[in-house]
């Protein structure tokens, strides 16, 4: 009697894990999914030259393969997307890291977050502009530090004492996006036609034309806003979501923001929940879009709520909600990955650079719509 009592006790006064922060699963090879993006925005063929096609193409399947090689030797979810959007932040094609466009000061200001589906821990960083790759920054806020999010000055003292890898602000110019830059000055001041001003979705309450309200500059929409990117309308983000062999999911997303945007302007890419999430229970979850926006509807988060509370497959979970984000008037698009290895990459704008591999090495990477 004595015996069952104490087993009994044990049992009431064990601790209750949540859901999430159980072990891992036992490992599974053919389970390994990898998912990314690059961007979404006025992406059609019409403005893409075949040489910049191929060099596009070229970059997401070798982001693909750096990812892939991580989780075929058994490494984590977490090491996969951190290694896989490093890639990308090295590459001057996309918007992060090496490639980021500069501010209204000619600065580049980047931000990053990461977040590990088995424990529901994060981590973000947001305005460091001397971190070589802020997914690395962020991530090490997530494992060494109390903290989710650390932002500019603070950030980068961070990063400093835990002795990653800094640079010089110049290491982040590159010719093109600074020519971007001075376009979108140009088209502030009137000099220049600014033919990239319009959005993929049209705002569902446009300001009057001759408003004597200056709308904030840098936001979509505005006559004061900047163009983006030369081949249209992007909104250069990079971001990965994976399935390790442990049944165990992570995102990462990175961005350099917008072209001439002010005020320390900072979009949903690193704020948890709104442009990145990930819990095993649901999904995982890396968006590219009209950050005011994505940040006003919960975008990462509410996918997974929808399927949590909802019992909603993923990709009607995700659509609903880039559906809301439509009716609010924004545009972009998402990646995200379940348990089961189900996997979407919507979108509303025109097109969005996106991929995937599965644990055979089958491999797509997609530009248009």
């Amino acid at each position: 009697m004595l015996h069952k009592l104490l087993l009994l006790g044990a049992v009431l006064l064990a601790p209750v894990l949540p859901a999430a922060a159980q072990t891992s699963a036992a490992p599974d090879p053919s389970r390994i999914t990898l998912v990314i993006h690059g961007g979404a925005g006025t992406i059609t063929r019409q403005n893409m030259t075949p040489e910049k096609e191929k060099a596009y193409t070229e970059a997401l399947n070798q982001a693909l393969q750096t990812g892939y090689a991580v989780l075929k030797r058994g490494g984590t979810s977490l090491d996969a997307v951190e290694a896989t959007v490093r890639f990308m932040e090295d590459s001057p094609l996309f918007n992060a890291g090496k490639g980021a466009v500069f501010t209204h000061d000619g600065r580049n200001e980047l931000d990053a977050a990461i977040m590990d589906g088995q424990t529901l821990k994060a981590g973000a960083v947001a305005g460091i502009t001397v971190v070589r790759n802020p997914i690395t920054a962020a991530r090490t806020v997530m494992e060494k530090s109390e903290h989710v999010m650390l932002m500019g000055p603070g950030a980068e003292q961070f990063a400093r004492e835990k002795g990653l890898d800094l640079v010089d602000p110049s290491y982040f110019r590159t010719e093109a996006r600074y020519q971007q830059l001075q376009k979108a000055l140009a088209a502030e001041k009137g000099a220049v036609p600014d033919q990239l001003n319009t959005p993929t979705q049209k705002p569902a309450a446009p300001a009057p034309a001759k408003s004597k309200v200056k709308l904030k500059a840098g936001k979509p929409g505005s006559y004061a806003e900047p163009p983006i990117f030369t081949e249209g309308r992007k909104y250069g983000t990079v971001g990965a979501v994976a399935l390790d062999q442990y049944g165990n999911l992570a995102a990462a997303t990175s961005t350099g923001g917008m072209t001439n945007k002010r005020y320390g302007r900072v979009g949903d890419a690193p704020i948890i929940g709104a442009g990145t999430y990930a819990d095993n229970q649901t999904c995982a979850v890396s968006c590219t879009g009209w950050g005011e926006y994505f940040i006003r509807s919960t975008v990462a988060r509410d996918i997974a709520a929808r399927m949590e509370y909802g019992h909603a497959p993923l990709a009607a979970a995700a659509q609903a909600t880039l559906d809301k984000v439509a009716k609010l008037g924004g545009d972009g698009g998402l990646i995200g990955l379940d348990r089961q290895g189900n996997f979407t990459m919507p979108f509303n704008s025109e097109g969005m650079y996106r991929g995937y591999i599965k644990a055979d090495g089958q491999t797509q990477v997609l530009i248009y719509k």
